[in-house]
């Protein structure tokens, strides 16, 4: 198809670099404490480093930090680069000489590429003034259009902006673009989340508790600017930390403090996510304290395409297959919208800081390195920034085949030469391309709570987990219901988005429905490859049009369209799998394996507490199947 357009000593810095979930390279009132009698906007001198407060429209003070090249001189001309977070632009380190800081090497890598760093804290977080409705809301989106008009009037500015950023920043850098501010002409949306609610928060209609408890107490103590909460110490070993890091770095001009308590007193009233999410089930629910909602599509980039499009930013995209499910957001912009986009998706984790083809030793150092992966992201944004730069961007994609240790170039999505093989459930967890023909035919299985795919999947590393490591999946599949192919003959390559069709029934009106496609060796060995789930409840299809390409049937996920199950009746439940591409090797074996629960990611659904009995049906009235996009075989 054709696109349309707890830790001690030197522990706390690991730590303090995970609450960043990987973002560097590898309407709120003003006030009265922190924003009466606000100054006019600070003026960027020519020295190495200076953090700033920067006024809004409204006098919320938003924190800066820019860093020049060393030896800049009046009449010199820089493009800028953003990076903004809501995870602390920059520590207060204590004694720490500037070339040691946590920020140096980062500020380093971009000054000698001639660019100005200019760091940013979130409205509501870090030292910036404000509070936190919900993440990425309209205020703070805006805020970002600002900061780009305050860097352009500054005296060493070309008057050219850009952004980028991994994870939360790599959405700063996106919803940027919002603004269509004339001077941001190009941005980088590193491992983001397009669809937050749709892609890592409730996938499915699933709540990724396992996640976002982690992910929401962390983020509070950081607005909070609990630095001892943040590495887990008390007594003598919270003194420690503050002797190194008191927490985040507050402004230049900030020499009592004052400025910086007045701030985080205002954090008090930031939303908490975890709490919130708990009460919040469907998209157009009330999300918190302040009763906001369409939460979902508005503090992502997926509810923001038609200005996306109209500000013309070329972007550059990284994302992983196994990274929460950021790769279909990636697929989905790439399909919905003419803007520029030079796309890669690879074999890593959330950032690019590990290798996760899972046909390879999990010490395998990733590729490119995070040097090649900065040489790359310079030279999108030369072409763009810089006074001679050409001003284009290919839209293209660049894709890792796992298990073929391949890429491929493609400007279509998904790629030519693949067609739709549909694999049948069949009798004693047989998986095969001859459909039933006879008429009865069902398995039955009661979800078992205690099924797991750990800590170290595509859901936390999203979050700051690290690796992607599944392992061997052997034993927790005996938990699962599984279908499983005879030997393949020859090399076969799925790549795209699998959609599984199960006919079922329950013994409860909800419930989470979870499926694997996973790769068996000869010698036994289970694979994980990817992934889908869907909550019962959400199974309704729409006709309605998506607010971007999807590749599996789409869903309002409001509430309005609940549709509870019946219990014993039999409903189809379909849904696509989180995309991939995977090469199967003659002599394995596909499998499709079924769970009800993930009791270390996804809260439990039914949420009584009750255990669902389902029958599946695997006959010709009723075909079970999953249809995979293939090549070879």
């Amino acid at each position: 198809m054709v696109r349309r357009g707890a830790l001690r000593g030197g522990a706390l810095l690991v730590s303090l670099a995970v609450l960043a979930c990987g973002e560097r390279e590898s309407g709120a009132e003003a006030s009265p404490a922190g924003n009466e009698g606000a100054p006019a906007a600070p003026v960027s001198g020519l020295v190495r480093n200076q953090a700033l407060h920067v006024p809004m429209r409204d006098g919320v003070r938003i924190a800066v930090d820019v860093w020049l090249p060393d030896g800049i001189e009046p009449g010199d001309r820089l493009p800028a680069m953003i990076r903004a977070t809501r995870y602390w632009r920059a520590r207060d380190e204590v004694g720490v000489p500037l070339e040691e800081t946590g920020n140096f090497a980062e500020a380093e890598r971009w000054n000698r590429a001639g660019y100005a760093l200019v760091l940013v804290d979130g409205r509501g977080s870090g030292a910036s003034f404000g509070i936190r409705r919900f993440e990425l809301a309209e205020d703070e989106v805006t805020d970002y259009g600002e900061v780009a008009d305050w860097i352009v009037d500054q005296p060493w500015s070309n008057g050219r902006v850009g952004a980028y950023g991994v994870s939360y920043a790599g959405n700063t850098a996106e919803m940027l673009a919002v603004n269509r501010n004339p001077v941001v002409k190009a941005v980088a949306p590193l491992f983001n989340d397009f669809d937050n609610f749709g892609h890592l928060v409730f996938p499915g209609g699933v709540l990724t508790v396992g996640f976002l408890e982690s992910w929401s107490n962390r983020t509070r103590m950081q607005d909070l600017n609990d630095i001892c909460g943040l590495s887990d110490a008390t007594g003598a070993a919270c003194d420690e930390v503050r002797n190194r890091v008191t927490g985040v770095k507050p402004v230049d001009a900030d020499d009592d403090g004052s400025l910086l308590a007045a701030a985080v007193a205002e954090h008090e009233a930031n939303t908490v996510p975890f709490g919130a999410a708990l009460e919040y089930e469907f998209r157009d629910d009330p999300f918190g304290p302040y009763g906001e909602t369409n939460v979902g599509h508005r503090r992502s980039p997926s509810g923001h395409l038609p200005q996306i499009e109209e500000s013309g930013a070329a972007m550059f995209i990284r994302v992983g297959w196994q990274d929460a499910g950021t790769v279909n957001g990636t697929l989905g912009r790439y399909n919905t919208i003419s803007n520029a986009q030079q796309v890669y998706i690879g074999p890593w984790d959330h950032g690019a800081r590990n290798d996760t083809d899972p046909f390879k030793p999990v010490d395998t150092p990733v590729d490119p390195d995070s040097e090649a992966q900065f040489e790359g992201l310079v030279a999108f944004f030369d072409a763009h920034l810089k006074e001679d730069g050409s001003g284009e961007t290919p839209t293209e994609i660049h894709y890792y085949t796992l298990g073929a240790d391949r890429w491929t170039r493609t400007e279509t999505w998904p790629p030519d030469g693949f067609d739709d093989v549909t694999w049948y459930f069949r009798e004693d967890g047989a998986l095969s391309t001859e459909a039933p023909a006879a008429e009865g035919g069902e398995d039955r299985y009661t979800v078992d709570f205690a099924a797991t795919t750990g800590t170290r999947n595509r859901w936390y590393t999203n979050g700051g987990g690290g690796d992607v490591v599944y392992g061997d999946r052997r034993e927790e599949d005996e938990k699962l219901l599984t279908y499983t192919s005879p030997p393949l003959e020859v090399d076969t390559e799925v790549t795209g988005h699998p959609v599984v069709t199960l006919h079922l029934a329950s013994t409860e009106p909800d419930g989470a429905f979870l499926v694997y496609l996973e790769d068996v060796a000869p010698d036994g060995t289970v694979r994980y490859i990817t992934e889908g789930q869907l909550r019962g409840v959400m199974r309704a299809v729409t006709d309605d049009p998506p607010l971007y390409r999807k590749y599996g049937p789409h869903r309002s996920e409001a509430r309005a369209d609940a549709l509870p199950l019946v219990p014993g009746e039999v409903v189809e439940i379909s849904f696509d799998l989180w995309a991939t591409s995977v090469l199967f090797r003659a002599g394995h074996r596909i499998r499709v394996a079924v769970a009800g629960a993930d009791a270390d990611t996804f809260l439990r659904y039914p949420r009584d507490g009750s255990v669902p009995e389902w029958t599946m049906q695997r006959n010709s009235a009723y075909p079970s199947r999953i249809v995979l996009p293939t090549k070879g075989g």
